[in-house]
């Protein structure tokens, strides 16, 4: 293949090498545009590089997440890799730097280990650019430093650095540095990452920077077999330099072959056939050449001719490079050998070895990036919304679908689901500028003020749920229309101040109260019928249940109060109360009780598919996979969502646990056995209770040690559940030989990031891994020891239906008809009883 070869040979004429110098030597003190962040720095500190005399400062501004961590020993290490910012939490955390679109910079990202996390073991992480892999950063020695370099002209006014766990450990950074270049070097049609880039005859191992460097790019020592080395005494008056402008230190050395008659050679392998090289060889002469003296060689790439012949001039810096890439090798070996015509050897001074970067992934569309981020803003969501919203695909921003079927074309964000995720305000104007959007859900908020006509805009638009809000005035009319014709799937109920424009009238409400007796005399004729035992409580339990049923074959399971329990006569009218008014699609249904004499029975509809504990034993051979799991944290999560925010008053379960969650034959979810519910004054009061309640391993221990049961009690239990569902393990671990609390095993191993290793192995790696890392984060938030940072059921529901979109992403490959399951899953989303 033919080669376009450039030779950048810059002379300028004598009278302009002063003004020049000048000029050099400002440029080396300035650091105009440089961008100097050190992560992890806390907040209100900067500082002034004492080797470089560059100015850092904290990387605090420029992302939402992460913690502060310092490396355990600060001895020989440069200071600003003293910090490092960790992220623990979250699978993909991005930085947002505002930068000069359509200005070239090296961007460089530096990670030292130092066994900030006192683990002794590095992790590995990927490292992305926007929406683009930049590359997997390792750490094959724990004690150097590793950094990954590229040069880049953006596009947009920021860049978007991100760290994405990939179940190896927690990702960190210790630094962010760009430095402006000149647009008009290193031209190519790729974005370059640095291979290597190597100052040959130096006479130490020293590392070159700014300010020997003013693009402070680093210079490596490099020694060449065979050869010897070339130094003269320059400073920056002497050299008339070109726009690469490498250092006077590196053009001041050079290495040249032992053996006069001899190529000077080096060479790299290639980890991959497809990648591909650009190649940047720089040259200055020396040495002052007497007049019957000559240099002048020849460059070949794997024997074959590149450039030549070269002759290096004396203090002038010489580029030799090609704008097209190396052909393709598995090894690349580069030869400067004399011609004919020299009586002196070749010499080399440095190069430089670039990889293409394919970032051909294209970013969000500007606009819909643009009015996410204002909606992000004018909520205040708190979600992990960092780096580009749609991609990769795998990464896409929680609660978002988007197209993403045409390479050509940008994708475009198609679904928004906002529901139950604490909105105030009014209807930001923002949505209606996504154009492409087909289905919007934001109920279960507190939003207020109109159902805005700007909506109408929204011409793509498939599924409008904003039912459970505060909405007032009347539904436009042309969402009523589209909604008649069946083109718009249209939810506005729980608005009590919305009307429809042809029923404004105030709404009636209807209750048809549940029988409250059933004769003794049914439930005896029943039993002695053909019912058969189901299952027997443990002891001291309420009683026995039997299955059988009904004349118009609705099955039913009937559970009868042991005549000796008196607190189950607590617990069965405690039950028996709830149950005849509270009605939702996720709680057990009460078909029916008894309350007569020493009779007294609990007539439920029947559960076919048995309780959750059965399903997770090891013996079990029909096996949850992670979406059947998923979806009944779901379910579960949708019924205690009703109880704590649904109810008024709000009402404590107290007693959550696999057991207590039963499985229709369609397996969704109901949750079961009420008998210890407890309902409040108000979903922030709480109750000081001397009586049992709960399960060991399943009750929260702050209520254990005080008695005090609240909201967060139920929470706690619901993120054991979790645990339970993600590893399949029960809530008390046999491990070395002795029983341990689920959170004890799990705890160390997430805060290593080795998500995998508590993953249940049954699943045999058959799950995605981004939405098990939000479910084992829901897990650990909602079990943690203090109680005010778990979070509220609503917000728990709305992010595991986001953990089931990123599976419904993963098994359809990232396609749009996920939102056609996530549009169902969606639509009978809240927490408002279903008509019975």
């Amino acid at each position: 293949m033919k080669q376009t070869i450039m030779r950048m040979l810059l002379h300028f004429l004598l009278a302009l090498l002063g003004g020049l110098t000048i000029l050099v030597l400002i440029q080396a003190q300035d650091q105009s545009g440089f961008i100097s962040i050190d992560c992890g720095l806390p907040e209100h500190l900067s500082y002034s590089d004492t080797d470089t005399d560059l100015n850092y400062i904290s990387d605090a501004k420029f992302i939402d997440s992460g913690v502060s961590k310092k490396i355990l020993s600060t001895n020989n290490v440069r200071r600003y890799l003293e910090y490092v910012r960790s992220f623990p939490s979250g699978v993909r955390n991005c930085y947002r730097i505002n930068v000069t679109s359509g200005t070239k910079y090296l961007i460089r990202a530096s990670f030292y280990y130092g066994n900030y996390d006192d683990l002794n073991d590095p992790p590995q992480f990927d490292l992305h650019f926007g929406a683009n892999v930049w590359d997997t950063v390792k750490f094959p020695n724990a004690s150097r430093m590793r950094f990954n370099e590229i040069i880049y002209s953006p596009s947009q006014d920021y860049i978007q650095p991100c760290l994405v766990n990939t179940g190896q450990g927690t990702p960190f950074i210790s630094a962010i540095e760009l430095r402006p270049l000149n647009n008009e070097t290193y031209v190519t049609s790729s974005v370059l990452s640095l291979f290597n880039r190597c100052n040959l005859g130096s006479i130490t191992d020293i590392e070159y920077r700014y300010k020997d460097d003013v693009y402070d790019r680093m210079w490596f020592s490099y020694e060449l077999i065979d050869w010897r080395r070339l130094s003269t005494s320059l400073n920056n008056d002497h050299l008339v330099q070109n726009i690469y402008k490498p250092p006077t230190i590196v053009m001041s050395t050079a290495a040249t072959p032992v053996n006069a008659s001899a190529p000077l050679q080096f060479h790299w392998s290639s980890n991959n056939e497809n990648d591909q090289y650009y190649l940047y060889i720089h040259f200055n002469e020396v040495e002052e050449l007497a007049a019957n003296e000559t240099r002048e060689f020849n460059i070949t790439v794997n024997d074959k001719l590149w450039f030549g012949p070269v002759t290096p001039i004396y203090r002038t810096p010489d580029l030799i490079f090609s704008t097209e890439p190396l052909r393709r090798a598995e090894t690349y070996q580069i030869s400067l050998s004399k011609t004919k015509n020299s009586t002196l050897p070749p010499i080399l001074n440095a190069f430089e070895i670039y990889m293409a970067k394919d970032f051909s992934q294209l970013e969000t569309q500007q606009d819909d990036v643009d009015n996410i981020t204002n909606i992000k803003n004018a909520y205040g969501v708190t979600r992990n919304w960092q780096g580009d919203p749609c991609a990769p695909v795998n990464y896409m921003w929680e609660g978002l679908n988007c197209s993403t079927d045409d390479d050509n074309n940008p994708p475009r964000i198609t679904s928004l689901n906002l529901s139950s995720s604490g909105l105030t305000g009014e209807i930001s104007s923002s949505i209606s500028k996504l154009t492409m959007l087909q289905y919007l859900d934001l109920s279960n908020n507190s939003l207020n003020g109109p159902l805005p006509d700007f909506l109408i805009q929204l011409r793509s638009l498939q599924v409008l749920n904003v039912g459970k809000n505060n909405l007032t005035g009347l539904v436009p009319s042309e969402l009523l229309e589209r909604s008649k014709t069946g083109s718009l799937s249209l939810s506005v109920d729980d608005n009590p101040g919305l009307c429809k424009k042809e029923s404004c009238r105030k709404k009636k409400n209807l209750f048809v109260p549940l029988i409250a007796s059933f004769s003794a005399m049914i439930v005896i004729v029943l039993i002695s019928l053909g019912f058969w035992i189901f299952k027997r409580k443990r002891p001291g339990g309420f009683g026995k249940v039997y299955f059988g049923t009904l004349q118009d074959q609705t099955e039913v399971a009937v559970k009868m109060l042991s005549p000796s329990s008196m607190q189950g006569y607590k617990e069965f009218e405690a039950e028996a109360q709830l149950l005849t008014v509270v009605h939702h699609r996720n709680l057990v249904s009460l078909v029916g009780y008894c309350d007569e004499g020493e009779i007294k029975a609990l007539i439920y509809e029947y559960m076919a598919n048995g309780n959750l504990q059965q399903h997770l034993l090891v013996e079990n051979s029909n096996m949850l996979n992670w979406n059947e799991r998923l979806n009944i944290a779901v379910d579960a999560a949708h019924g205690l969502d009703y109880l704590h925010n649904g109810c008024k008053p709000p009402t404590m379960h107290r007693d959550l646990k696999p057991s207590n969650i039963l499985l229709d034959e369609n397996m969704h979810a109901k949750i079961a056995d009420f008998g210890l519910s407890r309902a409040f004054d108000n979903d922030i009061d709480s109750h000081i209770s001397t009586r049992p309640a709960g399960t060991f391993g399943y009750v929260d221990p702050k209520f254990q040690r005080t008695g005090n049961t609240n909201k967060k009690n139920d929470i706690y239990s619901f993120g054991i559940v979790l645990l339970e569902l993600i590893t399949g393990k029960k809530a008390l671990v046999r491990a070395s030989g002795e029983s341990i609390h689920i959170l004890q095993w799990v705890t160390p191993i997430v805060e290593r990031g080795d998500i995998r290793s508590i993953i249940d192995a049954r699943l045999q790696g058959k799950f995605d891994i981004n939405s098990a890392w939000k479910v084992v984060e829901i897990a650990m938030s909602s079990t943690s020891p203090i109680e005010v940072e778990r979070p509220d059921m609503s917000q728990i529901l709305a992010e595991l239906k986001e953990c089931l979109s990123l599976d419904m992403v993963h098994r359809n490959n990232g396609r749009e008809r996920a939102i056609v399951e996530l549009t169902s899953l969606n639509i009978a989303s809240d927490t408002i009883p279903l008509a019975r």
